[in-house]
């Protein structure tokens, strides 16, 4: 069987690979697949409990068997179309949510997802900052999982969506993530919540920048005056790891 491997982040400069493809045995898991390069890149199996693997733009588990012609991914923990957007996702409810390599327009986003009925529209911007801990930023770069980053960021908002906040129900959510070169100043990240009233659009757009921080697959590398770094981030504890 013939399996595409794609590597993500830090991972892709472990491996020195953006895609790779491999043949495995029938019947084979997901596993195997880790094995297979984990064998030639000792890090990998050095880093394994923080790796996960997704298999066809799925979250997985090791343990998965494949089919031929699937898609295994290895990520890294998050740090965080065509035309304008190179993914988005408009659910019939309103809701918004897409990838761009372009600046996001906060005021726009707004607009789209905002009713006559809505008292309240919490905006959080999440902006390239000139330091990480006293040492000076130059820009970001950010890269991701572009199928399933988008089906993560629509999956995240619609939950939110459905069951509310305890302080009361959400009109429409939105998320909008940016690709790619960022110079200070600029956004990286806008998610916009609407609600008749404060408290749940503020719970909702709080609770929406959070569960993407740690389910979206979007890697930060931080490019200093004398170096660079991908930033380490956390998956969330409902994620499983390449290993235990």
């Amino acid at each position: 069987m013939r399996i595409r491997v794609l590597f993500f982040g830090v991972l892709r400069d472990i491996v020195g690979l953006r895609e790779d493809s491999i043949d495995v045995a029938a019947g084979a898991r997901v596993d195997a697949v880790f094995e297979h390069y984990a064998a030639s890149f000792p890090r990998l199996r050095e880093t394994s409990s923080s790796i996960v693997l997704a298999l066809n733009q799925q979250f997985s588990q090791p343990s998965a068997p494949l089919a031929d012609g699937d898609e295994v991914a290895f990520l890294p923990p998050v740090s965080g179309g065509s035309g304008k957007f190179l993914q988005e996702i408009a659910d019939p409810a309103g809701h918004y949510f897409a990838i761009t390599r372009e600046p996001i327009d906060g005021r726009a986003l707004v607009e789209r997802l905002q009713q006559p009925f809505d008292g309240a529209v919490v905006t959080f911007d999440g902006v390239t900052r000139n330091n990480t801990k006293g040492r000076a930023t130059r820009y970001l770069e950010y890269e991701c999982y572009e199928a399933m980053a988008i089906r993560m960021m629509a999956q995240i908002g619609l939950e939110i969506a459905s069951r509310g906040t305890e302080a009361g129900q959400i009109s429409r959510i939105g998320i909008i993530h940016r690709l790619g070169r960022l110079e200070i100043g600029e956004a990286s990240v806008v998610v916009v919540a609407t609600s008749p009233h404060r408290k749940a659009a503020f719970e909702a757009a709080l609770d929406g920048i959070n569960k993407l921080k740690r389910l979206v697959p979007i890697w930060k590398k931080e490019f200093f005056a004398d170096g660079e770094v991908w930033v380490e981030g956390e998956w969330d504890d409902s994620v499983t790891k390449a290993r235990s």
